[in-house]
């Protein structure tokens, strides 16, 4: 499952996740085996799918909150009745712009891989953190050890700063954390298991 094609950068969206597993799932699921591979694939993006949910939560009872006090009708809108916004014209625009960010909190789907695929990436870099990759744009080798936390904590701030441009940086951040935990635990076992 993932964006549609026909959203803005629906293609490429799609076409990088598939290139980012290609580099780093088949080298990871080689050493850990098809077995952990899959449940680290799938509990990184159940991962990505409750940090993503529960900033949502968060979020939506904050503005609630806020609408309340600037007395907005917020049970009745939510129950889908007929409600006016009201008070001075400050408190009107305030109440306009809340209702937006509610509405465009809610009605934002989450969908793709990307959050699964970040925990393959953290699980890739905490089992071989001195790996150089290459990234576009920048002609040196890296170290994963040192690129993932920089991509982490750049998904991190824009989550939570509302730039989030339709993407879900909290699900990657969510996945992320999970492939760091898994890949932890297996790492002191990787070698004798396999």
């Amino acid at each position: 499952m993932h964006a549609p094609i026909r959203e803005t950068g629906g293609f490429m969206h799609i076409l990088f996740n598939m290139f980012t597993l290609f580099s780093f799932g088949p080298v990871l699921e080689q050493n850990l085996g098809q077995k952990r591979y899959l449940i680290l694939y799938f509990l990184s993006g159940l991962g990505a799918f409750f940090l993503f949910n529960l900033w949502n939560f968060i979020e939506v009872q904050q503005i609630s909150s806020e609408l309340q006090q600037l007395g907005f009708d917020i049970n009745g809108y939510l129950s889908g009745a007929s409600v006016h916004f009201s008070g001075t014209s400050d408190s009107v625009i305030q109440q306009k712009g809340l209702v937006e960010n509610l509405n465009g909190i809610m009605g934002t789907p989450m969908v793709g891989a990307s959050g699964a695929i970040f925990g393959v990436v953290a699980a890739f870099a905490t089992v071989y953190p001195d790996a150089k990759i290459g990234i576009m744009f920048i002609p040196i080798p890296m170290k994963v050890k040192y690129v993932l936390p920089v991509i982490i904590l750049v998904s991190i701030w824009l989550g939570v700063s509302g730039n989030s441009g339709g993407i879900a940086h909290l699900a990657h951040v969510g996945g992320a954390l999970v492939g760091f935990i898994l890949a932890m635990l297996w790492k002191k076992h990787l070698y004798r298991l396999n």
